[in-house]
């Protein structure tokens, strides 16, 4: 790596509003890094701790959509081609390692349009992609739960047991997701793939939980018509947020996918 990227990175590890990601245990002599994209109106804390989980040479990067934490300040994106345009360009940087992308729900199709985003830039591209909990391009729900009040919104997110709280007895605290999650669900249920896009070039795996009622199977499936290399689909107990209980075999799984070649060479 140059030393002008070498300056260039350090200065936006210590700049965290605006970035497009966090970093909570740096790790720079890790030889691996590790791309988490959270589910909608999700943020980077929620991801904290998997840097505890992960093996020892792999730096956990965890994407931060504006609007939220660290960069309240920043515009929220309802728009998926904006959204992956800006991490693209934002985590270009960070591209020198061998790495695995991973997408949770929103996230996964958040990942898999980052993916094709790096592909078309001609950037150093992942060693796997890992896409969680949501269905493939053909398939794709749209919807308009974005335009329902807001106790609809709060319902939704109480059922996909995605947060225990209880937001009659922190009403501040529905203040503050109720505009993230309008916003990540516009994007997501707007959201338009390109059914001639082209085909992910790195293997791809598809994680689905065995009792989540927003992905079936068959739609978990779909995802490998969109791959040009190897697809695995891996399945666990659990609802739509299984990985909160399964994060320890989640990150396993994940640590094994990196490649054991070592002549990855660094982005251009």
């Amino acid at each position: 790596m140059q030393p002008n990227n070498l300056t260039h990175i350090q200065s936006i590890r210590n700049d965290t509003s605006t970035t497009c990601y966090r970093i909570f245990s740096p790790k720079p002599n890790a030889s691996k890094r590790l791309f988490i994209l959270p589910h909608a109106s999700g943020s980077a804390s929620y991801f904290r701790q998997w840097h505890e989980l992960v093996d020892a040479d792999v730096e956990v990067v965890v994407i931060q959509y504006p609007g939220r934490e660290n960069r309240i300040s920043k515009p929220l994106i309802n728009d998926m081609s904006q959204l992956v345009t800006t991490l693209a360009v934002g985590l270009r940087p960070l591209l020198n390692k061998p790495f695995v992308i991973f997408g949770h729900s929103m996230g996964g199709a958040v990942a898999y349009e980052l993916t094709l985003k790096i592909q078309s830039y001609r950037y150093r591209e992942p060693c796997h992609l890992v896409i969680s909990a949501i269905e493939g391009p053909s398939c794709h729900h749209q919807g308009e739960l974005y335009r329902a009040s807001d106790e609809q919104l709060l319902a939704e997110l109480t059922r996909l047991n995605g947060t225990q709280v209880d937001f009659n007895q922190y009403p501040e605290l529905a203040d503050m997701v109720l505009p993230l999650m309008r916003n990540d669900y516009q994007l997501i249920e707007t959201y338009q793939p390109d059914l001639n896009a082209a085909k992910i070039a790195c293997p791809v795996t598809v994680m689905a939980a065995e009792q989540d009622t927003e992905l079936t199977i068959a739609e978990a499936q779909t995802w490998q018509q969109v791959c040009a290399s190897s697809f695995t689909i891996k399945t666990y107990p659990g609802d739509h947020f299984y990985i909160s209980s399964q994060a320890s075999n989640v990150t396993k799984y994940i640590c094994n996918l990196y490649p054991n070649n070592q002549n990855w060479l660094c982005a251009p």
